[in-house]
């Protein structure tokens, strides 16, 4: 019988995801089309490795067991899983058409609503990946200013100009290496030091994780504003959750362009990129970014509805006061058991578990949580993903699961059996990286 949410029940039978594995092995490279939902982020040989079915917080796997879902598709689902207001807005426009001829309404009708909300927003385009609009912003900044040389600072996506500094960046040209670069979050000198009269943008997540100190993110417009380069903030993760305007409108701090995609249509494949009229207005004629899926209608019918849901139940703060009691209530049971190596951090919407290596190998401590909590029916990478379908049953039973799988970790820790008490594959450390963004490789 298939495991439902339990504190009861046995690891789930995962036979027929492990069939399908079988056949995407030497068909499909690396068997995934994003890594973070791959099978090496999960505690191989436990874990699933396909859904099909999802509903509210809730998915359900090829083999019929249920979870709750802290993942949420790595960001996209803001209000849940066949939210039937976004739902009944694709139907509708289903009946009509996808992809047209010609522009459609939607076009105009959503980026007047994105003008509304967002507060750099002068001008809107639209694409279908993040990747897509970070891209075409590093364009826009390089024929706005003359300038070539890129400073970035968090994940961008995997075209060229980002790739280029990080350790998987075979097949990019040398030329391109040589003007992409980093810098460190909450460290201006690195800003600084890395600055010279050929660097056109600088790209960041405002943030991930960690909180901006010493007033970083100002000085850093204040900064760009200085020296003639454009400021991007990549919002893909900030924007319509930290606040609807995202970091801009939460920080009071207006980029020269920023760029959107995930929560803003609930699951359906759109990104945004947004900015001042002045540098937008070289999409015209002097830089080329067209997509033929860029003005398709199903997703921008999702847009539309999801946004007005985001604006009219004011999700964002449901999203804070729903993710404090689950990181609260995480570091509540860390301090009642006397845990002194692991925490919960980040902004109470998308906060994270983090492990420490004097109790042992960091991501051994996270597989074991993992297993731990997929046995009790709970989808979890120590992220904590929200959305406006995360009821306080949800947050209740998944603290009811923390305190019982932080218990197996202290027994392992303690009696120095950590490695033996995983039963599957260890999950492998994570492209992205969220604490120390200076990942240009060292060249020998």
């Amino acid at each position: 019988m298939a495991n439902k949410i339990s504190l009861k029940n046995g690891f789930p039978k995962i036979s027929k995801s492990d069939e399908l594995y079988n056949r995407a092995l030497g068909l499909i490279p690396s068997v995934t089309q994003t890594l973070a939902k791959g099978p090496g982020q999960w505690v191989k040989g436990i874990a699933p490795k396909y859904l099909v079915k999802g509903k509210g917080s809730h998915v359900w796997d090829v083999d019929g067991n249920e979870y709750i879902d802290y993942m949420m598709g790595v960001g996209p689902l803001s209000l849940g899983y066949a939210y039937p207001k976004v739902d009944d807005a694709i139907k509708r426009q289903l009946q009509d058409g996808i992809t047209f001829s010609m522009m459609h309404p939607l076009e105009v009708e959503v980026a007047e609503m994105i003008r509304q909300i967002i507060p750099n927003a002068e001008a809107v385009r639209y694409s279908k990946t993040g990747a897509d609009v970070t891209s075409a912003a590093v364009r826009l900044a390089r024929a706005y200013t003359g300038k070539n040389k890129i400073l970035c600072c968090g994940y961008h996506g995997w075209h060229d100009w980002y790739i280029a500094v990080t350790a998987r960046n075979n097949g990019i040209p040398n030329a391109v290496q040589a003007i992409s670069f980093t810098f460190n979050y909450n460290d201006l000198d690195s800003v600084v030091k890395s600055i010279d009269d050929d660097v056109a943008a600088l790209i960041l997540e405002p943030v991930v994780f960690t909180e901006p100190t010493n007033n970083f993110l100002n000085r850093l417009a204040d900064l760009c504003k200085e020296k003639n380069i454009v400021l991007i903030f990549d919002e893909m993760w900030t924007g319509f959750r930290m606040a609807m305007g995202g970091a801009q409108e939460y920080f009071g701090i207006t980029p020269d362009l920023a760029t959107y995609s995930k929560a803003v249509a609930n699951g359906m494949p759109i990104s945004i990129l947004t900015g001042r009229r002045e540098i937008m207005d070289l999409a015209d004629d002097d830089i080329f970014f067209y997509t033929t899926f860029g003005g398709e209608a199903l997703s921008l019918a999702a847009a539309k509805a999801t946004i007005e849901e985001l604006r009219d139940k004011n999700v964002p703060q449901y999203l804070n006061d729903q993710g404090a009691k689950l990181k609260d209530g995480y570091n509540a049971i860390v301090q009642k058991l006397g845990l002194d190596y692991t925490k919960a951090t980040g902004y109470n919407w998308r906060s994270m578990a983090t492990f420490e290596e004097k109790a042992g190998d960091p991501l051994i401590q996270k597989s074991l949580m993992q297993q731990e909590m997929i046995k009790r029916g709970v989808l979890w990478q120590g992220f904590h993903n929200m959305s406006f379908s995360h009821s306080d049953a949800d947050i209740d039973f998944t603290l009811l699961a923390l305190e019982e799988s932080l218990v197996v970790l202290k027994n392992a820790v303690h009696k120095n059996i950590l490695r033996e008490s995983l039963l599957g594959e260890p999950v492998k450390p994570v492209f992205r990286k969220v604490d120390n963004f200076n990942m240009k490789p060292v060249k020998k």
